[in-house]
């Protein structure tokens, strides 16, 4: 895969982290590259817990998304993001779908309206976190801020 569509596809998810889920660091330690990602615990849409060490010494790609986010919708629909995240699988990784909309709010969705908007779609993640309070996502913003200034 080029290097342009990897750049497409990593804004199409608002915030794309290709991260080790080594060992683990402290939970409020921003992401640093090369580092130990910030370890996160949290709910999944099937309502079990999953947190960041599950996949101990595995790759993780955490894809924040937000079905109604128009950059979301458009790789969606042309297939980039289903078409990744199968040729990723392929190779071990795990792709892990985090959805930071409180009740409320643009983008929220229950864990089984998250499995039918993937099944409708095609996506291939292989874990979707509810993260409604936003606190998984808050320990990857300073990182994210940082980069994009």
């Amino acid at each position: 895969m080029n290097r342009r569509t990897w750049l497409s596809l990593s804004l199409a998810a608002g915030t794309f982290a290709l991260l080790s889920a080594g060992s683990m660091s402290a939970a409020h330690a921003a992401p640093e590259a090369g580092k130990p990602a910030p370890a996160f615990t949290g709910t999944d849409s099937a309502g079990k817990p999953i947190s960041l060490s599950d996949f101990r010494g595995r790759t993780v790609v955490l894809e924040w998304t937000n079905h109604l986010c128009p950059y979301v919708a458009k790789h969606y629909r042309s297939d980039n993001m289903q078409a990744l995240q199968k040729e990723v699988a392929k190779d071990g990784v795990v792709w892990v779908q985090v959805i930071s909309s409180a009740p409320g709010l643009e983008g929220h969705v229950s864990g089984r309206e998250a499995e039918a908007l993937n099944a409708k779609r095609g996506a291939a993640a292989a874990r979707v976190v509810l993260d409604e309070s936003g606190g998984i996502g808050r320990l990857y913003t300073r990182a994210t801020r940082r980069r994009w200034r």
